[in-house]
């Protein structure tokens, strides 16, 4: 079983296309993060990303301040969801780049009828930064996956629901 979470989900569903995974479990996934303006509703437009490259090489804090404001819902926040988070500064200005250069480019979405392993998709409602319409498009593309949506829930759902996922996803691996 693999996992991932955004980023991470990328790169594991690049290693069940290879044929390394007999199971995933995606949280905040998608299967191609930088989208035209039009398709607003299933990830960014280049443009931003680019935007962000350049802006953590002029003001890395203000770029990280501004993408953890969109990682929880103002629920969330106040539920203090957000002192689970790293601090600022925890990655090198080059990791991230690196990270955003792989959002930019990688794209799964031709390939991902040739993942015939189960698929677990937990999805919050409210993602902003992979939006619910991507859990939606892989759902529709992978053969055997099926998406645990949580309500009212930003970018990662994992944080604060840790029972509910873990019963739902033992529930669902015992049926497969």
């Amino acid at each position: 079983m693999i996992g991932g979470w955004s980023l991470g989900g990328l790169l594991a569903l690049r290693l069940a296309i290879k044929g390394f995974a007999d199971g995933l479990v995606l949280f905040g996934a998608t299967a191609r993060f930088t989208r035209t303006k039009e398709e607003f509703d299933l990830g960014w437009a280049d443009i931003h990303v680019r935007k962000m490259i350049t802006g953590l090489l002029q003001n890395r804090q203000s770029v990280e301040t501004k993408f953890r404001q969109l990682i929880f819902t103002e629920a969330e926040w106040k539920a203090d969801l957000g002192v689970s988070l790293p601090p600022i500064g925890s990655w090198t200005t080059p990791a991230l780049i690196a990270g955003l250069q792989i959002l930019r480019s990688e794209e799964y979405l031709s390939q991902l009828k040739s993942i015939t392993c189960p698929v677990f998709l937990v999805h919050g409602t409210e993602d902003s930064i992979c939006p619910y319409g991507a859990a939606s498009e892989l759902m529709a593309q992978l053969p055997k996956a099926k998406l645990f949506t949580i309500p009212a829930c930003g970018h990662a759902p994992f944080l604060g629901r840790e029972d509910q996922i873990t019963n739902e996803l033992r529930r669902w691996w015992h049926e497969q």
